[in-house]
């Protein structure tokens, strides 16, 4: 199933966006970026679904949460998605 990681620069600021999307009813969950995503290795992800991708980043925007990167996971590979 497709899905967006929307990668964030620290554990607390993935924590805001969480709060952000919760917000707006927009189901997420929080874990530790993917190694071979980050150059730093310390990121965390946002993981949605695909159907939520406009609605979460309007909502983060809107609370000026803006992502470092944003990638969609397709059949098992990550591609970065341009912001």
């Amino acid at each position: 199933m497709e899905h967006y990681l929307i990668i964030a620069r620290s554990v607390t600021y993935a924590q805001r966006m969480q709060r952000a999307l919760d917000r707006a009813g927009i189901r997420c969950q929080i874990f530790r970026a993917p190694r071979e995503l980050t150059e730093t290795g310390c990121a965390y992800a946002v993981r949605i679904q695909s159907m939520d991708l406009t609605a979460a980043l309007q909502s983060l925007y809107r609370e000026s949460l803006n992502p470092v990167q944003i990638f969609v996971s397709q059949r098992g590979f990550y591609r970065e998605v341009d912001l």
